[in-house]
């Protein structure tokens, strides 16, 4: 199946405003930083001031008032500064970390109410980047940046107002080079936002072949893919440092042409400074603070340069995540309510293709299960007995025909209620960094009491190999379980499954890990879990469904025959065929 790449088209006069949302939630925080901000710049504009009476009261006219009073007053500011500096610092911080929180939250929840096709089209890799990279790159954009943006605009609001006060025709001059700074920095801004998107998309792709190399380690090594993998990352990491250093190049040109520009600026200000102007004649300490003023701006205006870097990354990852959270969800619209189902299940005329798909993967399937029947499905790899199961549940939904339970439409029951129905052995087993206990008594049966667990375990044929590992139950079974054999995880999970109760199961190649005396001791289990249950059971190894009620043959996505295991190998079609080839073979039984 295609894989989809993450990026993001959504206008920026859309991402902006939503992103401000999470940041103010915290209002009470935002105001309480904003007032420490404006502080901070009124106590910088308070000391270029103070350059005017320092040098025309204290140094010129020697003021004795000046004189005394000044250190003091400058010593207050900077005592003012510095605590409304922390209180800015702090309060925006504090926010950034709620507002990572919070879009974190959102995302993680999202993925959890995301339908299997999103994850059909997008590598782990990727997703796991929404987590990590693209919240911390939101992070600079709804908080950082808002305090250079805040903070520095009420410094050059300072300055400017300063520099009308002291000369108002120098002051016009000086803003004149606004424009021209302005669209600059819109220029660049678009750059930004491209690159940052390219950069993020990378970084999906860096995540996703680190993560296959790691969970595949064995693989690689055993086969020599050393090499391959190498070439692989280099590319990607490459890529990445490309974009980059790309980034930096724009960021690192646009400061230095901005402070060229306001340069300029400045030396035609001198030159005219020291003349008689419309103004009027500026005094040694007019000079210095309307100097001071402008050079005070210097710094504010490179750093709002130099924030765009960071809005625009925050941009680019802010709409990749919230065209996530857009996505639709897997579809709830059922409002029946069921407490616990018979069992019956009617599949009629079913056809299936994935989403996106060109063809379909299953099609007219029909068959009828009774409560308490035990119906196996047969067929080579690739004729669609999965994807057929996989529709009970509804982790997709049919396009055409419909599935009941119970005589009603499995969409018209509410998701939660109908999931409680089933319980699932995967061929691909599951397991959680957790415990064994915690594996077995897994999400809604995380209550259960610890006698209920072992005994579910002693049916699975588990509790031997459980209760000799060190701290038995509490035994830590690491990343999916690696710490257990493929047999044990098997066990496991019929644990699990087990201790479920539902009154629906599906086996899905559930023995398939197992060797033939550990199969054997869990058929045990499994005869025992059936009994009174409706079971679906895919199998490769004919012999462990010889005795069920009905067997479905599949083919190339349909059912070419149905029967019990005398009434197929009578019929000698291909139920007969893969009995023969199997049972041909040494170990086919």
């Amino acid at each position: 199946m295609p894989r989809k790449k993450i990026h993001t088209d959504m206008p920026i006069g859309e991402i902006y405003p939503r992103l401000l949302r999470y940041t103010w939630r915290y209002k009470h925080w935002l105001t309480f930083a904003g007032l420490g901000m404006a502080i901070y710049a009124g106590a910088d504009t308070a000391l270029i001031y103070i350059l005017k009476p320092l040098l025309d009261g204290s140094i010129v006219n020697r003021d004795p008032w000046m004189i005394r009073w000044i250190p003091i007053f400058m010593l207050g500011l900077f005592i003012g500064r510095g605590i409304a500096g922390f209180v800015s610092n702090y309060g925006m911080a504090w926010v950034a970390n709620r507002v990572v929180y919070n879009v974190r939250s959102d995302v993680f929840e999202k993925f959890l109410r995301l339908p299997a096709s999103f994850f059909d089209r997008n590598t782990t890799g990727r997703t796991t980047a929404m987590l990590t990279y693209y919240t911390s790159q939101i992070s600079g954009a709804a908080t950082s940046a808002i305090t250079i943006v805040i903070q520095d605009t009420l410094r050059i609001v300072g300055f400017t107002l300063l520099m009308f006060w002291v000369n108002w025709s120098l002051a016009l001059i000086t803003l004149l080079v606004g424009p021209i700074i302005a669209l600059i920095v819109n220029h660049v801004s678009k750059r930004f936002r491209r690159y940052s998107a390219t950069i993020q998309q990378s970084m999906g792709d860096i995540t996703h072949i680190s993560e296959e190399v790691l969970t595949g380690q064995r693989v690689v090594k055993v086969f020599g893919g050393e090499d391959h993998e190498r070439d692989a990352f280099e590319r990607v990491n490459a890529f990445n440092r490309r974009m980059a250093m790309r980034k930096a190049t724009t960021s690192a040109a646009s400061v230095p042409v901005i402070q060229f520009i306001a340069a300029i600026a400045i030396a035609f200000v001198v030159s005219v400074a020291v003349r008689n102007t419309g103004g009027g004649v500026m005094t040694p300490g007019d000079l210095a603070t309307f100097f001071g003023a402008m050079m005070g701006m210097m710094g504010p205006i490179k750093r709002l340069t130099g924030v765009n870097a960071t809005i625009q990354a925050g941009m680019a990852a802010a709409g990749a995540i919230f065209e996530l959270i857009d996505e639709p969800g897997e579809p709830d619209h059922g409002t029946r309510t069921l407490v616990r189902a018979r069992g019956k299940i009617d599949v009629e005329d079913v056809s299936f293709r994935y989403p996106g798909g060109d063809h379909d993967v299953l099609r007219h399937i029909s068959f009828h299960v009774q409560p308490g029947q035990t119906v196996a499905f047969v067929g080579r790899s690739g004729s669609g007995k999965s994807t057929l199961l996989s529709l009970l549940p509804r982790f997709y939904d049919v396009q055409e025909g419909r599935i009941t339970l119970d005589d009603v439409p499995v969409a018209d029951y509410r998701l939660m209620d109908l999931r409680r129905q089933i319980s699932l052995v995967d061929q691909n087993v599951v397991l959680f960094n957790d415990t064994i206990a915690g594996n077995i008594a897994y999400g809604a049966l995380g209550d259960t009491d610890r006698p209920m667990i072992e005994d579910a375990a002693r049916r699975a044929y588990a509790a031997d190999f459980i209760e000799a590992l060190p701290e038995g139950y509490d035994t830590q079974v690491g990343q999916n379980g690696l710490m257990l054999s493929g047999g044990q995880r098997q066990r496991v999970a019929i644990a699990r499954a087990l201790l479920k109760d539902a009154p629906i199961l599906i086996l899905d190649e559930a023995t398939s890990a197992l060797d033939t005396e550990s199969e054997k001791a869990i058929q045990k289990g499994l005869d025992n879990l059936m009994r009174n249950r409706t079971t679906l059971v895919i199998a490769h190894r004919l012999s462990t469904i010889q005795d069920a009620d009905r067997i479905v043959v599949m083919h190339d996505g349909q059912v070419v025959e149905q029967g019990n295991h005398a009434e197929l190998m009578a019929h000698g079609g291909h139920y007969r065929s893969l009995h023969d080839i199997q049972f041909a073979s040494p170990g086919g039984a």
